[in-house]
């Protein structure tokens, strides 16, 4: 699935979603989104350019030196590799501006959340990896939101028989 959006300079960025982490949206809220690069070696950028990743189990942290990492993101070894193939559950190291990295770090620590990852994609011929911090759903929650969204799709389609 390719998207054609528009920037400031009207210049046509085209996105090109590999993967999303559909289970984000229904284990949490998801208060705020940020964008990040990562940094990958070849063979995983020829895996995801198969659409081969999973970002099921995969969570970001940040250690002492203020740098974010992002673990347990899946991506399998690229099939025409050689001995020098990648590992496929390592950490991978994300790009951000400094300001940036003290804004999430500061909005986690303050109001208690998690930083989930929510959909990698390739923008520009770059990858980059969308986050989100999140707060996690509690059973009585998911049990509202499923109620709401059942009630909004009966109104669309005019089905009262229930």
């Amino acid at each position: 699935m390719t998207e054609y959006l528009t920037d400031s300079r009207e210049k046509t960025v085209g996105i090109k979603i590999i993967a999303k982490n559909k289970r984000a949206s229904y284990d949490y809220f998801l208060e705020e989104k940020f964008e990040a690069g990562l940094v990958l070696v070849g063979t995983e950028v020829k895996s995801l350019r198969l659409g081969k990743v999973s970002l099921a189990e995969a969570h970001i942290s940040m250690d002492r030196d203020g740098e974010m990492w992002i673990h347990n993101m899946t991506i399998p070894q690229f099939e025409f590799g050689n001995i020098h193939n990648h590992q496929e559950n390592r950490k991978r190291k994300l790009l951000l501006h400094r300001k940036e990295i003290h804004k999430v770090y500061h909005n986690q620590k303050t109001k208690s959340l998690t930083l989930i990852p929510t959909m990698i994609y390739f923008k520009n011929s770059r990858i980059k990896l969308e986050f989100a911090l999140a707060r996690g759903k509690k059973k009585y929650d998911k049990r509202q939101v499923e109620a709401k969204r059942d009630a909004e799709k009966k109104i669309r389609k005019a089905n009262y028989d229930d």
